[in-house]
């Protein structure tokens, strides 16, 4: 009876989860759709929408377990007959390492995490992906030694059956090939297995299509990226060639949304681009296409891995505090843990829920590169050994609410996971003027790349901002966060009297939603070289007409264009 009830449970979880990835595989395959015909604000909407399907279907799974089996006390002995079961469905199956996953998931809403051990859920997988495929080939190979580079790269085109024609693809062609020359010389010998790798599915974001690739030539492995786009006067037209991991992990950037990518093996899409950014861990990329919550089981294995073999001590992130978010680091591992304090000192006003739903409201709106992504965790063990002294005491005076000792470990109750920056006030300390410029001016671009999704970054002091690895600056301080379309930009009113510009108190009113522009210069632009900089290429920043313009453009329905790549990478254009 045990045995029967068992494989009903098993039957009954990954019901719920091919369920759960059908439904995530039609709203994907829809975006080809999407973009050919410009449903921008469709485009937008299916991408929110599509962040809450896991956690939806786990909950729907949850109720059909405890409704039709009655579940409420944790039985070992049937729960491990269930993982066993449970494992026997998924040899055949294509996506199995989302399908553990979607097991833990169930497991864990169950029952309490006491019982989050590899006996009752896949803490490490049980199955490789190594070699799994779909039915459909992952990617498609191309012989520009026999068939020539233009050739090859109508084939590539004409593969992916738009229903919207090129607008000139003879220009586009010529573009590419321009390209190919100029970055890769014809000196360079090409060995017998030279080829063009393409992969069968394209990714979708915002509006934008990239098609994803490599360029096989002996052991080496040459990525690149050509983004597909729509042309103000009607027809499609290929904006770039991006090539080389630093600009083909850029495209890829955990400062970006996710791409929407049908697959049916998504570990064989996953593979064919490990080797491309092979400083991207499987975490990121399955995150990237949209997986982010087997991206989190995966980071999850990586840390587990990384405490195993090392030995430094968590400690208080580098940095000025933050008033909302105790925020620690393990100096060997590139990544920072968040957890909100119990209490906010004045003037922050902000509730535990409302700094959750800025979280929230980041992870599902269009990043435009410049908002870091975070893994939302709860219930996470930490050695308690490994604390460093200081971080802990910092964490029982201001988080003592998040955390509890159990035995040799740390609990944290419920934390946030991002990649680790150097903090932009830390590294402006330290630049020399070529730097500083260079840094305020990707800091200013960052504000007007925010203001075109439609965010408003609230408190824009530079320490409220990362520098990332390639020197992009990213926001990564929510809780004042909001619409940018919620504000209310002003001039200062001049003062009746001189003397009053002196005075301590304004002699306006302020209202709750009201930003002064011209304020910023005040908090920001003290140092000569940052102001120098800033002035430059930003001073329409201190503009409210500047603000109030966009915020028009936004009401209008203007979908505003931020590219993953500098402008200069674009191909030239015929005009409309």
């Amino acid at each position: 009876m045990a045995w029967t009830e068992a494989k009903l449970i098993a039957e009954a979880i990954l019901d719920g989860f091919d369920r759960h990835y059908r439904l995530f595989r039609d709203i994907t395959a829809g975006a080809q759709r999407r973009f050919e015909v410009a449903d921008w604000p469709a485009v937008q909407s299916k991408a929110q929408e599509r962040i809450d399907f896991y956690d939806r279907r786990v909950g729907e799974t949850v109720a059909i377990l405890r409704r039709e089996f009655r579940l409420r006390d944790r039985n070992d002995r049937l729960w491990r007959r269930v993982k066993v079961e449970y494992l026997r469905l998924l040899p055949q199956h294509h996506q199995p390492e989302l399908a553990e996953t979607y097991y833990n998931s169930v497991f864990c809403r169950l029952f309490d995490r006491r019982y989050y051990h590899n006996a009752n859920i896949f803490v490490w997988p049980a199955l490789s992906t190594e070699h799994l495929e779909a039915e459909v080939p992952t990617f498609r190979c191309y012989y520009p030694g026999r068939d020539g580079f233009a050739l090859v790269v109508c084939a590539m085109l004409d593969s992916f059956d738009f229903c919207v024609p090129f607008r000139d693809r003879r220009h586009d062609l010529r573009n590419i090939l321009r390209a190919v020359r100029t970055r890769f010389p014809r000196g360079r010998n090409r060995d017998q297995n030279f080829q063009i790798a393409v992969l069968s599915c394209l990714f979708f974001r915002n509006k934008g299509a990239y098609i994803i690739g490599k360029a096989i030539n002996g052991a080496d492995q040459i990525p690149f990226v050509i983004p597909v786009l729509h042309h103000e006067a009607g027809g499609l037209y290929c904006d770039t060639l991006l090539t080389g991991e630093d600009e083909i992990g850029n495209v890829f950037s955990f400062s970006r949304a996710y791409f929407m990518v049908d697959t049916e093996a998504p570990a064989a899409v996953v593979d064919f681009l490990r080797p491309l950014m092979p400083r991207k861990g499987k975490a990121e990329l399955y995150t990237a296409i949209g997986l982010q919550k087997f991206g989190k089981a995966e980071f999850y294995r990586d840390f587990l891995k990384h405490l195993r073999y090392s030995g430094d001590a968590f400690i208080l992130a580098p940095g000025i505090p933050g008033m909302v978010m105790c925020v620690f680091t393990l100096p060997s591992f590139p990544f920072v843990f968040k957890l909100i304090k119990d209490r906010f000192a004045p003037p922050k006003e902000v509730t535990h829920a409302q700094v959750k739903a800025k979280y929230q409201l980041v992870k599902q709106h269009d990043r435009v590169g410049r908002m870091a992504d975070s893994w939302e965790y709860s219930h996470v063990a930490f050695p308690l050994e490994r604390f460093d002294p200081d971080l802990l005491a910092t964490l029982e005076r201001d988080a003592a609410g998040s955390i509890e000792v159990d035995d040799d470990q740390l609990i944290v109750k419920h934390l946030y996971i991002e990649r680790r920056m150097i903090p932009l006030n830390m590294y402006l300390g330290t630049a020399d003027d070529a730097q500083v410029a260079a840094a305020i001016r990707q800091y200013g671009d960052a504000i007007r790349e925010l203001a075109a999704a439609n965010i408003f970054p609230g408190d824009m002091l530079f320490k409220n901002f990362g520098v990332t690895r390639q020197g992009r600056v990213v926001f990564y301080d929510y809780d004042e966060l909001c619409y940018l379309t919620e504000c209310n930009f002003r001039a200062i009113p001049e003062a009746p009297y001189p003397e009053m510009e002196m005075s301590a108190e304004t002699w306006y009113s302020i209202g709750p939603d009201d930003v002064f522009p011209e304020e910023f210069a005040t908090f920001l632009l003290n140092d000569p070289r940052i102001r120098r900089a800033f002035l430059a290429h930003h001073r329409d920043l201190l503009d409210p007409a500047w603000w109030r313009e966009r915020q028009d453009h936004i009401r209008a329905g203007h979908l505003e264009d931020v590219f993953p790549y500098p402008v200069e990478r674009r191909f030239p254009q015929r005009p409309a």
